[in-house]
């Protein structure tokens, strides 16, 4: 491990005035969770020049319901994701996703921000967001800009992030809070695995016609980053709900993806994964509507006995 410079940031307009003042000269490095940079740091023989931990940055850490929506700091754990009252009964695939990710000791250290600045195609986290349309905030020298999640994403391990910049919030849009989403992870073992394939979808179900409405799918480890599946997508889009419906949406994500074969697995076995996955994320997301719809009719009828 190379020597750097370290830094304590307080807040995160502290660590952008850290960010502005180093980056332009030297080699900078931000950690928080550390489950990612610590592993970089101790093989990596072009190690950073100056490290800024913004781990105490407290304005980083919230989860809020906004006018935007649900608000996620940049800094929120998986364990938080997962220990949170407000995801839980929201978005339960979100926790699904946490869930994944490492063992308990990294989902305690890891946090959201830092899983999605290291941009890996293969990310748990990614998906989730991606299908219920997340928007993030950039805090920078310029101050602070947003951009859909979609367009956060470069290539492996590659953001739109500028030197002076680092990632302050996710925001899952007020239109999709409560959106019934589904996630699915396939690995190689159950767990501390990394994807083969993820898949996540959100739907909303127009019941008086009985249609698909806003159908939302996005696919991991299949591509460069994260995509969505458009294609797909805009096939469930109107189309009356059925068995059939979901297992050729599935089938037409396959043209959606991108895999390529390495030595975890083959570019049609992924494909293969692609349509099994997309089918049950939907039937997941498809499930939670009819439960919630359930739930919701059982409520009224109580209140008015």
């Amino acid at each position: 491990m190379r020597a750097f410079e370290f830094f304590a940031a307080k807040s995160s307009s502290h660590a952008v005035a850290l960010l502005t003042e180093h980056a332009a000269t030297a080699r900078v490095k931000i950690i928080a969770g550390g489950t990612d940079l610590l592993a970089d740091l101790k093989f990596s023989t072009h190690g950073p020049d100056v490290v800024i931990d913004i781990s105490r940055a407290d304005d980083l850490k919230n989860i809020t319901i906004t006018e935007q929506g649900l608000v996620i700091g940049a800094l929120v754990t998986h364990s938080q994701i997962m220990r949170s009252p407000i995801i839980r009964d929201m978005f339960p695939a979100l926790v699904d996703a946490a869930h994944t990710i490492g063992a308990v000791q990294t989902r305690n250290l890891g946090t959201l921000g830092g899983n999605l600045v290291t941009a890996v195609p293969s990310m748990d986290s990614g998906p989730t967001l991606m299908a219920l349309e997340a928007q993030v905030t950039v805090a920078g020298n310029a101050g602070r800009r947003q951009m859909p999640l979609s367009e956060f994403f470069v290539s492996p391990r590659k953001t739109i992030l500028k030197p002076d910049e680092l990632l302050a919030e996710i925001i899952i849009p007020k239109q999709n809070l409560g959106k019934p989403t589904h996630f699915l992870k396939f690995g190689l073992r159950k767990g501390q695995a990394l994807a083969l394939v993820n898949v996540a979808a959100s739907v909303w179900i127009d019941w008086d016609k009985n249609i698909f409405k806003a159908p939302r799918i996005a696919l991991g480890a299949v591509a460069p980053k994260v995509i969505r599946a458009p294609q797909a997508e805009a096939y469930l889009e109107g189309r009356a709900v059925s068995p059939e419906a979901m297992a050729e949406a599935g089938r037409v994500a396959v043209g959606d993806a991108k895999p390529i074969s390495d030595f975890r697995a083959s570019a049609e076995y992924r494909r293969n994964l692609v349509a099994v996955l997309t089918k049950r994320a939907i039937e997941g997301a498809y499930a939670l509507a009819q439960a919630k719809r359930l739930e919701t009719s059982n409520g009224k009828r109580n209140t008015q006995s």
